[in-house]
This record gives structure tokens, sequence and C-alpha cells, in this order.
């Protein structure tokens, strides 16, 4: 089941069937299956309480996919670890690894997120770069091509949020627009219809758009500036939280409440905080 955290000023949201946590005590923690290397323990062993991923404190963002983990420390450096298919990880290589791996040496990353074998992060400069499975154009670059290192995303410099869901992503840019990019068969895109995309393409043309959902591929959900929150996608559970079991291939408001700060999605559920 898909993990969130928030903690402190360290943040960690999370696909697979593991956790992760970085900020209050002091490190980065981790838990649940390990089978491939994902927990960044060096060893593949499933744990069913934190451990401590190493003694380093200088973690600062992380992102849990379907069996690998990606993290940004305070310098700006981007890592990779767990399962390495289609060079998920950005090593250049499809090597598992049971520890963290810097990804090249720059120290300009700002935030990440992944997928399933699918892989993203922004830099500091606004520029967003996708590597790993580009299965449905899921990493966005308008082919169907894996990349085992990072490869930039168009020349855009106006990338600000970023966040994997499965198979396909969504993004949101400085100017408050949302894009979305990759599978596409359940309206998971929210651009009217179930085609797959391999670039971004923009949802409807509103310019307040402020929080992504995290979590599941085949439904998506975003906050707004003015607090409302929007689902679209596959509702056989009625996770879209719309008091029906349709599906929508366009962003649907659920409810008139205007608090929501926080929207995360599980297997064909979701969860929300209101402030």
């Amino acid at each position: 089941m898909p993990t969130i955290f928030t903690r402190g000023a360290a943040s960690a949201r999370g696909f697979g069937l593991f956790g992760a946590v970085a900020g209050g005590a002091p490190g980065l923690w981790s838990w649940g299956l390990g089978g491939s290397g994902q927990l960044g323990l060096g060893n593949i062993t499933s744990y069913s309480s934190p451990k401590q991923v190493g003694a380093l404190t200088t973690w600062s963002k992380l992102a849990g996919g379907y069996k690998h983990s990606l993290a940004v420390k305070t310098d700006g450096t981007l890592w990779s670890w767990g399962n390495n298919a289609y060079g998920c990880l950005g090593l250049g290589n499809t090597t598992n690894y049971s520890s963290p791996k810097q990804v090249g040496a720059l120290t300009t990353w700002a935030t990440t997120s992944a997928g399933t074998y699918v892989s993203t992060a922004i830099k500091t400069d606004g520029t967003l770069w996708a590597w790993g499975r580009a299965i449905f154009g899921a990493l966005g670059l308008g082919n169907a091509t894996n990349y085992s290192s990072p490869k930039q995303v168009g020349a855009l410099t106006s990338w600000s949020k970023i966040g994997c869901l499965g198979v396909h992503t969504l993004a949101i840019k400085t100017d408050g627009t949302l894009w979305s990019w990759g599978l596409g068969g359940s309206g998971q895109l929210g651009l009217g219809n179930t085609t797959n995309y391999s670039s971004p393409k923009q949802v409807g043309a509103l310019t307040t758009w402020a929080t992504l959902g995290y979590g599941n591929r085949q439904f998506s959900s975003a906050i707004k500036t003015d607090g409302t929150m929007w689902s679209w996608g596959s509702n056989g559970s009625g996770q879209l939280g719309l008091g029906n079991t349709t599906s929508y291939s366009l962003p649907k408001q659920v409810g008139a409440v205007t608090m929501w700060a926080t929207v995360a999605a599980g297997q064909n559920f979701s969860l929300a905080i209101q402030i």
C-alpha cells in the first residue's frame, strides 16, 4: 500500500509496498518490503518496524516507487536505490542496489518523484528530468525509449511540482497550470479522453493548481489555490469521492469544501487533510 509522510522540514511520498521518512528524529528510516533492496539497508530483507538507513542527517526529499527509492539531500545531490529495471535508478545501468547511490555529480536537484520503474525530478533551475521505463510515454520525452540516466523533458524552466503515479505523471508549473502525460486508459490524465500521451499536455486552461495527489496509477487528484479538491480517472470503488462510481476523464470537484490541504491516493481509495 502506498505511504505518504511529511515531518519537519523534510518530506516523503511513496507508491510501493514499503515506507520511508526523513525529518523529526535525525536521519532516514525505512521499513516494509525489502526484496529489491528498496529499503536502502544494504540487504534484501523485509522489516516490520523502522530501521535507520546509514547515519547521515542530510536527507531532504524522498520518493518511494514500486520497488525503488529516490532521495534529495540538503546539498542538492540526488540518490537512488532498489530495483533498477529499465534503468529507473538513473545510474547508467540496470543493476539493483540495496544502499543509496548518487545519481551523477550535480548539486542542483530540488525535488523528485517515483512510479512503476519511472523516475522524475526537477532541478533548482526549473527544468524537468525523467528516466526509466517509457511504456505508454510515461517519461514525457515524446518516445517509447527507456533511459538509464536522467533526460530533460523539453526545454522549459518553469516546472514546480511533480508526481509520478505508476505510469502516468502530473506536474504543476510556476504559473499554476497543470500538465499530464503517460497512461491515459482510465481518463487519469484529465484530458477528456482515454488516450496515452508521450509528452506533457495541459489539463484545461486554469492557472490555479497548487498541490498534487500521489499514489495510484488509475486515477488522479489535485488541490487548487482556493482549497478545493478535484479528482478524475477510474472510479469503480468510489475512490474519486464524488458520491458515485462513475469514471471521469476531466477533473471534477469533490464536494464544496474549500479547506483541503493535502491529498493522497492508495489502491482504489483516497485520503485527504483539511485545515
